[in-house]
């Protein structure tokens, strides 16, 4: 089969429809992998959800990787802004007793003050002070954040400019926002790891599920840059970039 046909059909096929968080479509046929970082979030939180009588899940998407954490705190909220994976959320995770709540830009966390006994969030923004006030005296904020310039070598490879809002947020930036709210940090870490595309169908529908990556991104405006990454894909096996992660780990004095 002609190699254009092959260009076209991968493109066609990265049609599927994204829903939630979830790039399984993906991931199960290793068409797209990541390399593992040095630490696990689930494996840091789950102690201190253990713990936990109350707890929330900022930005949970889908609903996919709190129903994994199993068994829950009684009292298990779980937030989302991207009113798309509302219903997909409340549908997973309402019969585990979990109450999703829908938020909007203001990041301003619908819980009482003190409510909370545990705050996690996975690569969803926050607002430090919203945050305090809604942990209990003691409780503890686990967040993984992505660093500001996460796969910059995807905008390289389409000649688009890296100027994002977030592009310079770090570790340390995070960590000043939570200290200055009154936060004892316990737990800092950071670290890169690969993450490749395997064709360029792949690296397309990656795109359409991140569209803050490349904001203008359509197949007929990037036609002629990705079938050259589709050659590059020919010639190497695979593109790489890098994903840029943290950790914190903060606690609130008693």
């Amino acid at each position: 089969m002609p190699v254009d046909e092959d260009f076209e059909r991968f493109l066609a096929a990265a049609d599927e429809p994204f829903a939630g968080w979830d790039f399984s479509w993906l991931t199960r046929t290793e068409r797209m992998a990541s390399g593992p970082l040095p630490w696990s979030y689930a494996s840091e939180l789950l102690p201190y959800l253990w713990r936990a009588r109350s707890m929330a899940d900022l930005g949970t998407g889908g609903g996919e990787f709190l129903a994994c954490l199993r068994p829950l705190p009684t009292q298990t909220y779980a937030t989302e802004g991207y009113a798309p994976n509302v219903p997909i959320a409340r549908q997973r995770l309402e019969p585990l007793g979990v109450q999703v709540f829908e938020t909007d830009e203001s990041e301003t966390l619908p819980f009482a003050s003190a409510a909370l006994d545990l705050i996690i969030d996975r690569h969803e923004s926050y607002r430090p002070d919203e945050v305090y006030r809604a942990l209990r005296p003691g409780g503890h904020f686990i967040t993984q954040q992505v660093g500001g310039a996460n796969e910059k070598a995807i905008n390289d490879w389409l000649g688009v400019p890296f100027d994002a809002p977030w592009a310079t947020w770090s570790l340390e930036e995070a960590a000043r926002g939570l200290e200055s709210e009154g936060f004892t940090i316990l737990v800092r870490r950071e670290a890169a790891a690969p993450t490749r595309f395997y064709d360029i169908g792949a690296l397309v529908y990656y795109l359409k599920a991140i569209p803050w990556q490349i904001p203008d991104f359509s197949v007929d405006r990037y036609r002629d840059a990705l079938l050259r990454l589709r050659e590059r894909i020919q010639t190497n096996g695979y593109l790489e970039t890098q994903s840029e992660r943290f950790l914190l780990i903060a606690r609130k004095p008693e």
